[in-house]
């Protein structure tokens, strides 16, 4: 049988493998959620919380823009390269091992960076922390999915969407207590613990369902072909700025991925079990929430990483003042998550989706008018603004995506829906970087002129130009003050001008995607995994 007629077979056959809800601890449906959130929630925490952390990394290790771009973008790489990868592994032998295993890396790797006396080397261990998170991250959806009756897999999602969207909102906060606090490694050696609880828990309580049509084998050429793909795409995005975008380097990676994305695609119609199956984008709500989630990503990670530095580096903000400030967007995420999920489950998730994105965009917008003086009480109207509009699309998004998958693909629709998130969330920053290097490049020297600084050889305007994209202005304590004054007006400037920008174009990604949310609609198949007998 072929993976399509597979795929539409199972979307048109009711797929009762899930036995009634257990009566003890061992697969009950809310203690089920309970104990995956922890491991998503230590997972989602850490794709912001070493935001905040950044500027301290930086400073410590002396790391480049480029080292602290990849501590993100390495971590964020990993996760996406893996993702569907882990979601076949869960459907494979069981989402209950794979998201053990998966949490139980994570924490080992966590600790590992907490340890690390080099940038190369927590970038490394960040990227192995990303690799253990891709396990976890679809496992997860697949044990609610195959947990949870129809009735209550909506409100199951949207509790998920919830610990996801806080988690990732409240990163910061936390991340600025720790890292004033204690030390920027505690960000990493939190998960340890964390780590230890999910781990009891999941062993305690989470119960393996296996559909009966899983897959027995793998797609070995699409895992080298995707992942191939993915690399050449982010790496170029990274590069292309250091390189230049016309530059034969910058050209070819893009080219390679074109090139590897076409042959995955190919593949994927020759192989008995393919790593996704075509078919699954025959419904247009799939395909849609895929895309939407990528956009929603580039604009909201992209955008964060600026926010960070924008406070700490142009406001002089202490870490936790910074995550303080960033509250509004915190409270209004878990607030607005329940909401949402609520909406979602009684009018469906078109309407929630398009305002939830038309708002984020209004809140770029409103960000791209940030300046070196704006008060607190204009940030937080835009953060909670950014806030409101994430919070529906988090959860619906979800469930447009899982919910239009047959349940023995549950795992490749929760890695699918992560990774989308992921490489949305690589993306932005890599693109949106860029923006911020160009725009630095192209004004620095015309605003130091201005100035009447003392003029700046090519080698000191790199120099210059490194520190002024994170918003730090290039001073000692040998600098008369005067001329420090200058510097530092020079420096914040320039990088709100480059951040404005990068707004702007985070706004306009913001509107692409409320138009793609027009698409969306109730899953399908929803229902494909409810077990006999209710909660």
């Amino acid at each position: 049988m072929t993976s399509q007629t597979t795929v539409e077979k199972a979307s048109r056959e009711p797929q009762d493998t899930v036995p009634a809800p257990a009566k003890g601890l061992r697969g009950h449906p809310w203690l089920t959620l309970f104990s995956v959130a922890i491991g998503v929630m230590m997972v989602a925490l850490d794709g912001t919380i070493v935001a905040i952390a950044n500027p301290a990394i930086q400073q410590d290790l002396g790391a480049s823009l480029a080292d602290v771009q990849w501590i993100t973008n390495g971590y964020l790489l990993a996760l996406a390269v893996s993702l569907i990868t882990a979601g076949k592994l869960g459907d494979r032998f069981g989402h209950r091992q794979t998201f053990l295993i998966g949490v139980v890396g994570f924490a080992v790797a966590s600790g590992a960076i907490g340890l690390s006396s080099s940038v190369s080397l927590v970038i490394a261990f960040r990227v192995l922390q990303g690799l253990f998170g891709a396990l976890l991250m679809p496992a997860a959806l697949g044990l609610l999915r195959a947990t949870f009756p129809a009735e209550k897999l909506n409100m199951a999602i949207g509790i998920w969407g919830m610990v996801i969207g806080a988690s990732t909102a409240g990163g910061p906060i936390l991340g600025g207590v720790l890292v004033e606090h204690v030390s920027w490694q505690s960000v990493f050696f939190i998960n340890v613990p964390v780590g230890v609880i999910a781990l009891l828990l999941g062993l305690v309580i989470l119960k393996d369902h296996r559909a009966e049509n899983a897959p027995r084998s793998f797609d070995i050429g699409g895992i080298v072909l995707l992942s191939g793909a993915m690399f050449c795409l982010i790496w170029a995005l990274i590069k292309g700025a250091e390189w230049g975008w016309g530059d034969y380097k910058t050209l070819g990676f893009l080219g390679a991925a074109l090139a590897l994305f076409v042959g995955f695609a190919f593949s994927q119609k020759k192989v008995k079990e393919p790593l996704i199956p075509l078919a699954m984008f025959r419904s247009v709500p799939l395909s849609a929430g895929t895309v939407l989630m990528v956009l929603m990503a580039f604009a909201f990670m992209g955008g964060l990483f600026f926010v960070t530095f924008y406070l700490q580096n142009v406001h002089g903000l202490s870490p936790v003042d910074s995550g303080l400030h960033l509250l509004p967007l915190t409270g209004m995420m878990i607030v607005a998550s329940p909401l949402a999920g609520a909406a979602i489950t009684k009018f469906g998730p078109r309407v929630p989706l398009v305002g939830g994105m038309l708002c984020t965009s209004v809140a770029m917008f409103g960000m791209s008018q940030l300046e070196v003086g704006t008060s607190t009480l204009t940030m937080s109207i835009w953060f909670g603004l950014l806030g409101l509009g994430l919070a529906p699309v988090m959860v619906g998004a979800t469930e447009v995506i899982v919910g239009n998958a047959p349940i023995e693909l549950s795992g490749v629709a929760g890695g699918l829906q992560q990774a989308a998130m992921q490489v949305g969330g690589s993306l932005g920053t890599a693109v949106l970087g860029a923006v911020m290097a160009s725009q630095v490049d192209s004004k620095l020297a015309d605003n130091w002129t201005a100035a009447q600084l003392p003029p700046l050889s090519p080698e000191q305007l790199d120099a210059v130009s490194s520190a002024v994209e994170v918003g730090v202005p290039p001073v000692d304590g040998n600098t008369p003050p005067e001329v420090a004054a200058k510097i530092a007006g020079v420096a914040h400037d320039t990088f709100v001008s480059g951040m404005s920008t990068a707004f702007m174009v985070a706004g306009v990604v913001a509107l692409v995607a409320a138009l793609v949310a027009t698409l969306t609609k109730r899953g399908a198949n929803a229902g494909a995994g409810a077990g006999v007998g209710h909660i």
